[in-house]
C-alpha cells in the first residue's frame, strides 16, 4: 500500500537524486557554500524510493568525487550511509558547512562556473561578487594551515587506534591522508594535537558540593594524543555519572545513571572536537555533588546562529578532528548529537557565551536522592556501585 512507503521531501535542506550523476558535486558545493544538508541518492523526484544498485561501490565513488573534485578540502565535512527501505538501497551524503568558503569545482575554479550555493531547493551559481566577499572572510587560521608548533612529532598512540580499526598505518602515506601537514609539507595544528605527546592539557576536575571553591582532585589526561585524551575523558566521567539501582515493589531492580549517559558523551565529544585549540584554550571538565559541567572555548563557530546550533546544522571548527574522531566510529551522523542532548535535556543546559560553550547536566533528581541515601555517611564519593 501507498502508506507503508518512505517519502521524501525536497527542500533547502533536502535534495533528492535519481541516481549519482555530473550535477553531484555541485550540490556538494551548494551545501558546503550554505548551511549544508543532506543529498539522497536512489530516490525519485515524487519523494518514493527506487533504489541504487551496488550501493556499496557508489558509496565510494561519492567519496572520490568529493576527494578530489572539489576545492578547499572538504574531508569531514561530510558522512555517507547506505540505507534500506522495502529492500532497496538508497545513500544519503550529509554535508556540513564549511568555514573556508567559496568551495568550488576544481575544474572551473574560484569563477561563477566553479561556485555554488543552496536557495531553496536550486544550487544556482554564485556571482563573482558573492564569490570575491566570500574569499576576503575566509577564516586562514584552521587546524590545516597552522603550522606544529613542535615539529619532531611521533604517532605511535595514533597508529594503534587505526590499526585496531583495521588500517593500514605501515606507509608513509597514512599521515598525509589524514591531513596532518600544511600545504608546503610542514606538520600542522592537527598533527600536533594527535601526536604522542603536546602541550594541549585536557583536565577532569572533581569538587566538594556545588561550587569551585573545594577542588578533590584533578587529573591531567591531555599532553597525549587527543583520541587517547578522549577516551580517558569519556572513562573517567563514566565513573563519576554513577549508577544507582532502585529496589521497587516486588523486589523490581531499575538501575539508573545520574546523567543520561548518551547524551553526556556527546557533549563531551563535541567539546574536544570543536574546541578552539588555535585560539589556545582548552576543554575541561567539572564534576560537582549535583552536576557535571562540560566546558570548551571558542563559543560558536562564525556564521552559526544560536537557532542553527540547536537545529543540528553543522559548521565544524575542526574537520580534521571530525574526519579522525568518525574514522574511530565516534562520531554520528553530522548533527545529530545535538538531537540525541535535547531528546532529555532542554536548551538551558547550554550556557552560550563569545568565547565559551558551558553545558550543565544536573544530576536526577531520583537517582541522586537514592545516591545520597546510600552515602549519608561517606558523602558522594562514598560508596557508589560505580559506573
Amino acid at each position: 500500500s501507498k502508506r507503508d512507503k518512505m517519502i521524501f521531501k525536497e527542500n533547502e535542506k533536502t535534495e533528492l537524486k535519481r541516481e549519482l550523476n555530473d550535477s553531484f558535486e555541485k550540490e556538494v558545493c551548494a551545501f558546503l557554500n550554505t548551511l549544508g544538508g543532506q543529498i539522497l541518492i536512489g530516490i525519485e523526484d515524487d519523494g518514493e524510493v527506487c533504489g541504487v544498485e551496488n550501493a556499496d561501490k557508489t558509496a565510494l565513488i561519492i567519496t572520490d568525487k568529493i576527494k578530489n573534485n572539489i576545492s578547499p578540502s572538504a574531508m569531514g565535512l561530510f558522512t555517507v550511509e547506505i540505507k534500506n527501505s522495502s529492500d532497496k538501497n538508497y545513500i544519503i551524503v550529509t554535508v556540513a558547512s564549511g568555514l573556508e568558503k567559496p568551495y568550488y569545482i576544481k575544474r572551473y575554479g574560484m569563477t561563477p562556473n566553479g561556485c555554488f550555493m543552496r536557495v531553496g531547493t536550486q544550487a544556482p551559481q554564485m556571482t563573482q561578487n558573492i564569490i570575491d566577499g566570500l574569499f576576503s572572510r575566509r577564516v586562514h587560521n584552521t587546524l590545516h594551515n597552522v603550522v606544529a608548533p613542535n615539529q619532531e612529532l611521533t604517532f605511535s598512540q595514533l597508529k594503534i587506534f587505526y590499526e585496531e580499526k583495521g588500517f593500514d598505518v605501515s606507509g608513509s602515506q597514512f599521515l598525509k591522508n589524514l591531513d596532518l601537514f600544511t600545504d608546503d609539507g610542514k606538520y600542522n595544528y592537527a598533527a600536533y594535537l594527535m601526536a604522542d605527546s603536546n602541550g594541549t592539557s585536557i583536565k577532569v576536575a572533581r569538587f566538594s558540593g556545588t561550587e569551585k571553591f573545594d577542588i578533590l582532585e584533578r587529573n591531567e589526561l591531555g599532553r597525549c594524543c587527543l583520541l587517547k585524551s578522549a577516551f580517558s575523558v569519556l572513562e573517567k566521567l563514566n565513573v563519576a555519572n554513577s549508577t544507582v539501582v532502585r529496589v521497587g515493589e516486588k523486589a523490581q531492580r531499575t538501575e539508573m545513571r545520574l546523567v543520561n549517559p548518551q547524551a553526556l558523551r556527546e557533549a563531551v565529544l563535541n567539546a574536544i572536537i570543536h574546541n578552539d585549540y588555535i585560539g589556545g584554550a582548552y576543554p575541561v571538565f567539572e564534576i560537582y555533588d549535583d552536576r557535571i559541567e562540560v566546558i570548551s572555548s571558542g563559543g560558536l563557530p562564525l556564521g552559526l546562529s544560536e537557532t542553527e546550533f540547536f537545529e543540528g546544522r553543522s559548521l565544524p571548527r575542526n574537520k580534521e578532528l571530525m574526519r579522525i574522531f568518525s574514522d574511530m566510529d565516534l562520531c554520528e551522523q553530522l548533527g545529530s548529537g545535538m538531537r540525541k542532548i535535547l531528546r532529555t535535556y532542554p536548551k538551558t543546559i547550554f550556557h552560550i557565551s563569545e568565547h565559551f560553550l558551558d553545558v550543565k547536566f544536573m544530576y536526577d533528581e531520583k537517582a541522586l536522592s537514592i545516591l545520597n541515601d546510600e552515602n549519608t555517611t561517606g558523602g558522594i564519593n562514598g560508596g557508589v556501585n560505580g559506573g
